[in-house]
């Protein structure tokens, strides 16, 4: 299994994740029993090219065990949600290859943590546990290896006190926020124009939901800063996407986004229309790396977009606002 770890991050090109696409299918159908179902049950089981390989559905994380039938765990990740509401489980067989996935995705489209200050205002997922966001910062935060770095709930007066700290220091700040909590740090209206601010989590019913474009237009004023940087990731994903300045998301070269028919889950739409996610995450490897969302989105110029949620599906905590 080294090997094929090591093929998902070599992965240079369209051929090469092709390959290793179709690698890892023939692999989770003959070792993740849930997936193997789903497969025989839509009646393809052989696909030549990544985009014919069916997609399971999300949901599917909260109803059934989805991993390879020898998993031992390392570590199981639980979605965040509310009172009652059954929550996603993601068993992580080896969470090194989460932790490899999560670094160079970061290192490559926000930037090299130990040249940073990371600040995160995370407060739900810390109350909640068992997240896989927070074990991502939380990493991110020690490869800075700086005092400054760290979580922080309503302490607004520490966030103001480090920000200026780390910039008399001459470091990179970015501070990652669910959105609830960046806002109620917006209307405080601390500069912190320096600051790369990355946005993610949704309003967990705290405020009142709003599309991003109107988040970000409050966020930009409130904070001094000239965007929003935003995450795209899930429980159920090993992998992320960003936006920076432009509102579109980029992935890393192991993680591809396709844009479905909504009423036609077998049929790809062409870039600039509108159509469900579906996600292949090639570091899912242990789990299903072929994954049909509830997100809408489209393609723009080879990156993505997200749009809100489809239609009767729950509201998630994962960086989607709903418009």
């Amino acid at each position: 299994m080294e090997k094929l770890i090591q093929s998902i991050f070599d992965i240079q090109n369209e051929q090469d994740f092709n390959e290793v696409a179709l690698q890892i299918f023939h692999f989770q159908y003959n070792c993740v029993d849930v997936y193997r179902q789903f497969v025989d049950g839509v009646g393809r089981n052989n696909p030549k090219h990544y985009l014919e390989i069916p997609c399971l559905p999300i949901s599917f994380f909260k109803t059934h065990y989805v991993a390879t039938r020898d998993c031992v765990p390392t570590v199981v990740f639980q979605s965040s949600g509310t009172t009652g509401q059954v929550r996603s489980k993601h068993h992580v067989k080896d969470a090194q290859v989460y932790e490899e996935s999560f670094t160079r995705a970061y290192k490559d489209l926000i930037g090299d943590p130990s040249n940073q200050i990371i600040l995160a205002l995370l407060p739900n997922y810390l109350e909640q546990g068992q997240s896989s966001l927070v074990y991502m910062v939380d990493h991110l935060v020690k490869q800075t290896n700086h005092p400054l770095s760290g979580f922080l709930l309503n302490q607004i007066d520490a966030i103001e006190q480090r920000y200026n700290e780390a910039i008399a220091l001459d470091k990179e700040v970015v501070i990652f926020g669910v959105s609830y909590a960046l806002l109620d740090l917006a209307e405080r209206k601390i500069n912190l124009s320096k600051a790369k601010i990355i946005e993610t989590g949704g309003m967990k019913g705290r405020r009142k939901e709003m599309t991003k474009a109107e988040l970000h237009t409050l966020l930009k004023a409130g904070l001094h800063v000239d965007y929003i940087s935003s995450e795209y990731g899930m429980t159920e994903l090993l992998s992320q996407g960003y936006s920076n300045r432009d509102g579109l998301f980029e992935t890393p070269p192991w993680m591809k986004i396709c844009i479905r028919d909504v009423n036609d889950p077998f049929q790809y739409l062409t870039n600039g229309k509108s159509g469900g996610i579906n996600v292949f995450d090639l570091a899912n490897l242990y789990s299903c790396s072929f994954i049909a969302t509830d997100d809408l989105g489209k393609i723009t110029h080879e990156n993505f977009e997200i749009l809100g949620r489809i239609d009767l599906s729950d509201i998630r905590g994962c960086n989607l606002l709903v418009q």
